[in-house]
């Protein structure tokens, strides 16, 4: 069993989840100059994983699977309406896609489509971020 952490090793940890997500995006924004739409999905999916974890780690909500992410995050926020189902949507579309991108055959993604995913994945983590940070003050 995993020891309880203090308060300052939780807040170094979301601040680390928290720069790993604009960090992904930053590789999401490169990928896709350079053709890669595939990767850059995926790495689009891990920057809303980060983020959501760093809000998870806030109000000690634990999950131990990609789904179970899904799952818990649709139950705490929005189900409880913290996050508008229209916001979340794009979680929820970039976990699909990013499970048909990375194990499903004949499965492209291209610049368009990309380049409007991008767009949303930084409204949706802004979004997760003030959320985050307004709790912790």
């Amino acid at each position: 069993m995993k020891e309880k952490m203090d308060k300052n090793s939780i807040d170094a940890l979301i601040g680390y989840r928290c720069q790993r997500s604009d960090e992904a995006i930053q590789e999401a924004e490169l990928l896709c100059r350079e053709g890669f739409y595939n990767a850059a999905v995926n790495r689009l999916y891990y920057a809303c994983y980060y983020v959501i974890s760093a809000l998870f780690l806030k109000d000690d909500i634990q999950a131990h699977t990609h789904s179970g992410m899904k799952t818990l995050f649709g139950m705490h926020y929005v189900k409880t309406e913290k996050i508008p189902i229209n916001q979340a949507a794009i979680y929820y579309t970039l976990f699909e896609k990013r499970h048909s991108g990375d194990y499903d055959d004949f499965i492209y993604f291209d610049h368009e489509m990309t380049q409007e995913l991008i767009a949303l994945t930084k409204e949706f983590t802004s979004t997760i971020k003030e959320m985050v940070t307004k709790s912790r003050e």
